[in-house]
């Protein structure tokens, strides 16, 4: 029938169950056995049934919104990194166009159980969780199956998903293709998911360019950049080249190299990665891999608009190299 929209009855009829039960399986309630969900998603599933998020916002008397969870930077660096500006961005057109709010916590990088049962037990659109590991992760999901991550997750979690690997790869392959050979690497901490596909990257590259490998972990922040590059121009001061796993990073190893009487692209060519402000801003701007934050928050956010996301459903993105001084001279 043209025009026609399944109602939460009609889900419950087609499935043989109550309205309430129909009603439990949607929202993802406990209280009903796993065949009788299993016969209410087959009718969904059947009759195109999706959720009015209006509706159900004003029977709980809450207005619509997304959780944003920013779990390992705390608040202090929520407000200073730019990938948390870019992630608001790009989420921020998508909800005013739904009318739509935003509520946004920063917490430690292992939030308690009652901080993830407030946040499920009040959440109505859903839950975008910016940088959480694969166990935070889980740990939300099994609350709330209205959950999307922005970082490399959990299996069962849906999420969107940078190439991060191959950005990795591909910045290796730029500076060996500029003819540089001792090319270092800056990683990001070793438990963060994006920093552990990035270094993943870099050590595939070295291996099938046959470049020795040349790298420390650092920290996602400028200060860790510095240090980090500069353990390791003294330990091999014939690097001429670093691929570092974030710009913060990367203009903090700009820093370290000029530091030491190099120039940089002339004697150490740098490839960041993510293109945020601090490429722009770095002296020389950085040449980096492109990192579209921004494409994946409003992803995000559309997903569930559209309703309770798939179990592992996976959206994907790719990375792509801008090229600036820092690489050339």
């Amino acid at each position: 029938m043209t025009g026609f929209r399944p109602t939460i009855n009609d889900v419950a009829l087609a499935a043989g169950v109550s309205r309430s039960t129909a009603s439990r399986v949607v929202n993802d309630v406990p209280g009903a056995s796993d065949p009788v969900r299993a016969r209410v998603r087959a009718a969904v599933a059947e009759l195109g049934y999706r959720p009015n998020e209006s509706a159900r916002a004003l029977a709980s008397g809450r207005r619509r919104a997304v959780d944003v969870i920013a779990v390992s930077s705390g608040a202090g660096r929520l407000g200073t990194h730019p990938y948390f500006s870019r992630v608001l961005a790009g989420m921020m057109p998508v909800l005013e166009e739904a009318d739509a709010q935003l509520r946004l916590h920063a917490m430690g990088s292992e939030p308690g159980a009652g901080d993830i049962e407030e946040i499920a037990a009040n959440a109505t659109l859903g839950v975008v969780l910016a940088d959480a590991g694969p166990a935070v992760a889980r740990r939300f999901h099994r609350r709330c199956r209205r959950v999307v991550s922005m970082v490399p997750t959990a299996a069962s979690v849906p999420g969107m998903e940078a190439d991060n690997t191959g950005g990795a790869y591909a910045a290796v392959g730029e500076l060996h293709r500029l003819g540089r050979r001792r090319i270092a690497a800056v990683h990001g901490p070793a438990g963060n998911p994006c920093a552990a596909d990035r270094r993943l990257g870099y050590l595939r590259a070295a291996e099938d360019l046959g470049l020795p490998v040349l790298d420390a972990d650092g920290d996602f922040c400028r200060e860790g950049g510095y240090a980090t590059a500069s353990r390791l121009l003294e330990r091999d001061p014939g690097i001429d080249a670093m691929f570092v796993a974030c710009d913060l990073m990367a203009a903090g190893a700009v820093q370290a190299i000029t530091a030491t009487g190099r120039r940089v692209p002339e004697d150490v060519s740098v490839i960041g990665f993510d293109d945020s402000i601090a490429a722009v801003c770095a002296n020389p701007p950085l040449t980096t891999m492109r990192l579209p934050v921004e494409e994946m928050a409003a992803a995000a956010i559309r997903l569930l608009l559209d309703g309770s996301p798939v179990r592992g459903h996976r959206q994907y993105f790719p990375v792509e190299l801008v090229t600036r001084r820092s690489t050339r001279a």
